[in-house]
């Protein structure tokens, strides 16, 4: 049996040693082409992380072509551009550092009937984000590969991607023996206290000598139209009165409606057909509807808990010193700022994070500063990079970070961006927070931070949450792909993981978890399915790589809340939304609108209130009549009346003028 989908194949465009390009037709007649990246590489360690990121990146460069459907968890991942953005699925594979043969503008024909997209593709809206998470490797981030990747022999394709004929000159195909490696320059060492981006895949477009391609070109006219039929204009001369009398009435009417209700945005976003936010002027940090399945219980999940994440960075500036004297080390001063992520637990502005980025321990801190003073010499001239590591292990034990005073405490700035958030902002729309209380690593490593601004969207701790082997979380915190540290620019990631056990060696029972979203996960959340807190997140030191896959309980996070005094409370913007999500989820998208206003108005940082208050808009039917003027209705029922008259008259005049031809 087939699978069932949207997309109605037609012809192969081109292929790659790794996947292959079709074109294809939806389900509303659009045509579409699809890079299709073979299952079976994308089983090989890198290839499906380096597919789904470049596929991102490209979207993102100037005049990249924009993203249409994609599914990069699918067995076969792939990805949809409407046939307007041209050779697309050319450039994607040609980004990845593989070789492209496009199959002759007339397509041959194929040598079984296509079949279609199995399962529904996930819309892509706004600026595409990294569905997979930043990609992890053992021995470091996808590149694409200098030469060409060799597949594995006999790959299945998808199933939908039916064989046809062969793509000329296209080499034979090999295993794929390793994740695909780069020739790009590593990234230059970072201090241990900078938590340096990892390095995406390089994007390149096809070369300039490709001349573009039309995949839906044709050498001759394949249907020829009929000519037209005589007109007769005297039949309807008489209905034109009746049929302007039904326009004028019904515009009138529907005026009427629309113009009460509620006023838009200045600048409204924008949603599909689909009822889903499109692109859109809003920036929020995650976009729920691009990472779960369209109104399922995740994406509500992620829905609600997603307003409430918060990117934190620290800046720490200071002077190292010799322990034993105070001498300076570098008489010039040192800044160097750590990056995690949090959770609002309070409206009024309180943030629980981790404790080792936002407060750590001086062995920590001063080695960071020591990173950035072997660093700054790297660039100056009068140390190597290769001997950094050396450098700073050598004065670790013997050196402090102090002020500009022996005596002093360096200089520390904390600063919390909520949605779309960018490294080195220290003004709006960064908000500006100090350390209230922090719990040391033995006891949870949780840190309780204050930001200065108030109703802030917020999540809820579920303080009765049971854990257990094997259970399936929702794990979200801030990542990016860019690869200047500096100014990177973070969104917040998520993902599906597994508990595979609990820590009982130590009082808090921390659980471990089978993936992680990346370096700056750290204080990130891991939730329920009905999108409250369950633990945070943190780094496993028993791990080589020290990922984020441990997760401390909701219980030291409670606790550090009762300690200081906090309770973890929603405000009414808090409550607004959620209401408006069970009516948006519930298919009530009038009470969804109003509820998602509220919530705007209420807590404006809130862009997912603002997002999903578009998508009911553009779900709602056309007979929602919520907010109507009293006349308008029977307007509207006159108007009908008027040319269901017309109709009839229309009708009895055409079996008249045949009766009267026969004779």
């Amino acid at each position: 049996m087939q699978p069932e989908g949207p997309y109605r194949f037609t012809h192969l465009l081109g292929g790659s040693p790794v996947g292959k390009a079709w074109a294809a037709i939806d389900e509303q007649g659009r045509f579409v082409s699809v890079a299709v990246l073979d299952a079976t590489v994308a089983a090989a360690p890198g290839w499906r992380e380096a597919f789904a990121e470049v596929a991102n990146a490209l979207a993102q460069t100037p005049d990249g072509p924009p993203i249409t459907y994609a599914d990069f968890s699918a067995a076969a991942p792939w990805v949809a551009y409407a046939a307007e953005a041209g050779p697309a699925p050319e450039k994607l594979f040609r980004a990845l550092g593989v070789e492209y043969q496009p199959v002759p503008a007339a397509p041959r024909p194929v040598s079984a009937p296509p079949q279609p997209v199995s399962g529904v593709p996930q819309p892509v809206s706004g600026v595409p984000q990294p569905v997979s998470g930043v990609p992890q490797p053992v021995s470091g981030v996808p590149q694409p590969v200098s030469g060409v990747p060799q597949p594995v022999v006999d790959m299945p394709h998808a199933p939908w991607a039916v064989q046809s004929a062969a793509i000329p000159n296209q080499s034979p195909a090999h295993p794929v023996s390793a994740a695909p490696a780069s020739s790009a320059p590593a990234s230059p060492a970072g201090p241990a206290g900078h938590d340096v981006a990892p390095t995406p895949a390089t994007v390149s477009g096809p070369p300039a000598d490709v001349p573009p391609f039309d995949p839906y070109a044709a050498p001759v006219r394949r249907i020829k139209p009929s000519a037209p039929p005589k007109r007769r204009t005297g039949l309807w001369a008489g209905v034109a009165a009746l049929a302007l009398v039904a326009v004028v009435g019904g515009g009138a009417g529907i005026y009427s409606l629309s113009s009460d209700e509620p006023d838009e945005p200045d600048v409204p976003p924008t949603a599909t057909s689909s009822g889903f936010p499109a692109a859109t002027p809003l920036a929020p940090g995650l976009k729920p509807w691009a990472q779960a399945a369209l109104r399922s219980p995740e994406e509500r999940a992620l829905a609600v808990a997603g307003p409430s994440m918060v990117f934190v960075e620290v800046v720490f500036t200071g002077y190292v010193r010799n322990k034993a004297g105070g001498a300076l080390l570098d008489k010039a001063p040192v800044t160097f700022s750590r990056r995690c992520s949090g959770v609002v637990v309070q409206h009024e502005g309180y943030v629980l994070s981790n404790s080792q980025c936002v407060q750590p321990t001086p062995d920590v801190l001063v080695g960071g500063a020591l990173n950035a003073v072997a660093n700054r010499l790297v660039s100056e001239g009068s140390l190597q990079a290769k001997d950094i590591s050396t450098y700073t292990r050598s004065r670790l034990s013997t050196s402090v970070l102090t002020g500009a005073n022996a005596g002093d405490q360096p200089e520390t700035r904390l600063y919390g961006q909520l949605n779309i958030a960018k490294g080195e902002v220290t003004d709006s729309p960064a908000i500006a927070g100090t350390v209230v209380q922090a719990l040391p690593i033995e006891a949870g490593n949780v840190a309780l931070i204050k930001l200065e601004q108030k109703n802030l969207p917020t999540s809820e701790l579920n303080t009765s949450a049971s854990v257990s082997p094997e259970t399936s979380l929702l794990v979200l915190g801030y990542g990016t792909t860019d690869t200047s540290f500096r100014a990177a620019t973070y969104t917040v990631l998520s993902k599906t993981v597994t508990v595979t056990g609990i820590d009982s060696s130590t009082p808090l029972n921390p659980y471990r978890i089978n993936e992680d979203l990346g370096l700056y996960s750290r204080g990130g959340i891991a939730i329920d399915p009905s999108g409250r807190v369950v633990g945070m997140l943190d780094n496993d030191v028993l791990r080589p790589d020290k990922a984020n896959r441990l997760v401390v309980p909701v219980s030291a996070m409670t606790a550090l809340l009762q300690a200081a005094g906090v309770t973890n409370t929603l405000g009414k913007g808090d409550n607004q939304y959620r209401s408006g999500l069970d009516a948006y989820f519930a298919g009530d998208e009038s009470k969804a609108i109003a509820r998602f206003d509220e919530a705007a108005r209420t807590s404006p940082t809130n862009l997912l209130a603002q997002s999903y208050r578009q998508a009911a808009v553009d779900s709602r039917g056309p007979g929602d009549d919520s907010g109507g003027s009293s006349w308008a209705v029977p307007v509207i029922a006159a108007a009908g009346g008027a040319l269901a008259v017309a109709i009839v008259v229309a009708v009895a005049m055409l079996l008249a003028r045949r009766r009267n031809s026969r004779f």
